[in-house]
């Protein structure tokens, strides 16, 4: 069984408080610049709600949802709003999102997972919008503690896209690690448009 949720649920305010030790925006600015003012986004599994918040506060209509209910607890009180407490798997949208955000977030399913909630969030895309995810850079996956996570290597995640061709990449690349006193790691990321 994934235990990531439980882990969430466990460790919600550390996890609320470090997600605020990071002000690097390169990748939320990024993404912002393939969208216009006042569109609709997902921020699916958004964590303690710090892009949420930056999204709105730059115009944009923003679902934050998550699959920690104490994520979601604390979330709401900082945004001072509802966030919807729903795991991947229950997104059942159509059309809905001119954009997508899972940052450090559907890396925690498992691979088999992950091609179940692609084509759930390729549904939930209007035609033309954008979906940026992140992975740890790797191919190993596995636990760390409670935590579950998915690797992606640049032959992997073409591999992974070669499943879905309604989606094309925009962009992919990788960057170092963004929390300062963790141990240095690098992600890939991806901005993947609907076609």
């Amino acid at each position: 069984m994934n235990t990531t949720i439980e882990y969430f649920n466990e460790k919600a305010e550390k996890c609320f408080q470090d997600a605020f030790t990071i002000t690097e925006r390169t990748n939320q600015d990024t993404f912002l610049s393939f969208l216009k003012e006042g569109d609709r986004i997902l921020d699916f599994g958004c964590g303690s709600g710090r892009d949420t918040a930056y999204f709105r506060e730059k115009g944009f209509l923003v679902d934050p949802t998550d699959g920690s209910s104490e994520m979601c607890r604390l979330a709401s009180r900082y945004l001072g709003t509802p966030v919807t407490c729903m795991e991947f798997n229950e997104l059942d949208a159509d059309a809905l999102y001119d954009g997508i955000y899972a940052s450090a977030s559907i890396m925690h399913l498992e691979y088999d997972r992950l091609l179940e909630v692609f084509p759930k969030m390729i549904r939930a895309m209007k035609p033309g919008a954008v979906l940026y995810a992140n992975f740890k850079y790797g191919d190993q996956d596995g636990y760390l503690g409670k935590r579950y996570y998915t690797y992606m290597t640049e032959d992997r995640f073409a591999a992974l896209l070669e499943r879905f061709p309604e989606l094309e990449t925009v962009r992919t690349g990788i960057f170092g690690n963004e929390h300062p006193g963790q141990p240095d790691f690098r992600w890939l990321y991806a901005y993947l448009r609907k076609k």
